[in-house]
């Protein structure tokens, strides 16, 4: 096991392994949110790399990582936009189901049991990382995204999506999501383990990043759909960040 994995937080990600493809499941937060999460990626990398946004094969000729890549729902995409996409995840059960839908998509997409501090030692560079809904699960953030900056490659960007540590998302993404509309199973997030924008733009520039771009994933009940929003991070936030060219 990595030194920054958690045991237990792999454990509750282990349990539902099989519910990544049900829209109507545990994950269907991420199944309503993953539109929004997409229009960011490709808006920033395409932006980044001086790609047309709008071609069918914008991301083509970018190798990708995807950290804690559970079913797939990001990889997919992700290489059907033409990236090299390797998928990893500490919890060892979604690879297999990962793996399985890719093949029914006949998509080609390298999953991986292993962590991101395995592929360090190894060597490994991507011009892309995705790093959505990681870093508030796993027990040493600042050792995490230090690693993470050492597998970008210099010019590259790392995309980073997580939870402000806020009331408001107190209310909102545990006793909401996980007790009252029960979106989620009780206990998958815990409120002192989120971050505030302000402490992960500190981490990231610890480990040798620049922030470019933050952006808040904002939820409206009435159409019951995400929207991006460059004011509101108080809940769901997102940011992107680069690696100096050397």
């Amino acid at each position: 096991m990595a030194p920054t994995a958690d045991a237990g937080e792999i454990a509750k990600f282990e349990a539902l392994a099989t519910e990544w493809w049900d829209e109507c499941g545990a994950f269907r937060p991420l199944h309503m949110l993953n539109p929004c999460r997409l229009d960011y990626i490709v808006d920033q990398v395409t932006a980044e790399f001086g790609r047309d946004r709008d071609s069918l094969k914008s991301l083509e000729g970018l190798r990708l990582l995807d950290i804690g890549c559970g079913g797939g729902l990001l990889s997919e995409p992700m290489a059907r936009l033409g990236a090299d996409v390797v998928g990893i995840d500490a919890a060892g059960r979604n690879i297999p189901v990962a793996r399985f839908h890719a093949e029914q998509m006949d998509l080609d997409i390298d999953y991986r049991h292993t962590s991101a501090e395995a592929l360090a030692t190894e060597g490994e560079q991507f011009d892309v990382i995705l790093n959505m809904e990681v870093v508030e699960h796993v027990s040493d953030p600042h050792t995490y995204l230090i690693t993470c900056g050492q597998l970008l490659k210099p010019g590259g960007i790392m995309i980073c999506s997580t939870l402000n540590r806020t009331l408001k998302s107190y209310l909102f993404a545990i006793i909401g999501a996980e007790y009252v509309i029960r979106w989620l199973p009780k206990g998958t997030h815990e409120w002192s383990r989120f971050i505030t924008p302000d402490e992960l733009f500190a981490l990231i520039e610890q480990a040798g990043l620049r922030p470019v771009d933050r952006k808040g994933f904002v939820f409206n009940p009435l159409s019951r759909s995400w929207g991006i929003c460059a004011r509101d991070l108080s809940v769901n936030y997102v940011t992107g960040s680069v690696k100096g060219a050397g």
